[in-house]
């Protein structure tokens, strides 16, 4: 089965008032869109369908089919891209709750493991793990927790070239200002997918359920940037999807850090065009630094 997400607007236009200096003038500006989207699970159970309400996140209207899948995914509610029959939006007379609300809908003989969502899931843009009963509930365990993980060497040259390649390609940042990014990188340094969101959470979302999608996973001989600061809970995901190596533009914190440690990933922050910092890094991860 492929996902095909639909063409969705993710930006919008707004006349404000600029104030420089002593000066005010009014002025088009560009904003990021943010609106709730409900993820629901339909699934068998005893030859009866079950219904269940799964998440309301906040994130911006656009790759919605792959942010359900990735959620699903990364929070281990299902583990395989064979469970999913279909993706779908809810059919509803208003137009709003249809374009906001995704349905899953799982094979006959899948049933999703909701012991793992143990709250209601409510996730804001700012923070993906809003109302988690505690820091256990949200150590999913990856499906390639015991994989080995090849031996990789990456020239720090190749990670200086890749937060400009992020901004190039980021067409929703350019526009507003106010988006994330998610960015799937080769060890070469070939951006291989790009997924934006005003959450981080969303955009690394919609970016495993992308490749999980396309039967990519786990993504242990790639690059994951991130354009902002590392969470926990984006480390959590990452290392869900096998992912072994995360750089970002930001700060990471110190469990972000911690989780990573024992997670046997390498994880570099601060990123920028000429400098890093290596805050911890796998078994297998080599650095080099000559210039060529």
């Amino acid at each position: 089965m492929e996902i095909t997400n639909l063409e969705t607007i993710s930006i919008k236009n707004k006349y404000i008032q600029k104030v420089n200096g002593c000066q005010i003038s009014n002025v088009e500006d560009v904003l990021s869109i943010e609106e709730p989207l409900e993820i629901r699970l339909k699934y068998y159970q005893d030859q009866e369908i079950i219904h269940q309400n799964i998440s309301v996140t906040m994130r911006t209207p656009g790759n919605d089919f792959d942010l359900a899948v990735g959620f699903l995914f990364t929070e281990g509610i299902i583990n395989s891209f064979d469970a999913i029959k279909k993706v779908y939006h809810l059919e509803k007379n208003c137009e709003l709750l249809k374009k906001n609300s995704v349905i899953v809908e799982l094979h006959e003989g899948f049933a999703p493991k909701l012991i793992q969502a143990e709250r209601n899931f409510y996730t804001t843009s700012s923070c993906g793990v809003c109302g988690k009963s505690s820091i256990d509930a949200i150590k999913t365990v990856s499906p390639f927790k015991t994989l080995e993980l090849p031996k990789i060497s990456i020239s720090a040259a190749i990670l200086y070239q890749l937060s400009q390649k992020l901004r190039l390609a980021q067409s929703d940042f350019s526009n507003t200002g106010g988006i994330h990014a998610s960015a799937l990188f080769s060890l070469a340094g070939e951006l291989l997918i790009l997924q934006e969101d005003v959450g981080r959470h969303n955009a690394l979302d919609k970016l495993i359920g992308n490749a999980f999608a396309k039967d990519l996973l786990p993504l242990n001989d790639h690059i994951l940037l991130l354009s902002g600061r590392i969470s926990f809970e984006l480390v959590q995901k990452a290392a869900m999807a096998g992912i072994a190596i995360i750089v970002a533009i930001g700060a990471p914190s110190s469990l972000a850090v911690e989780l990573a440690t024992e997670c046997n990933m390498t994880l570099i922050g601060f990123l920028n065009e000429n400098r890093f910092n290596i805050y911890c890094q796998s078994s297998t991860f080599c650095l080099d630094t000559e210039e060529n």
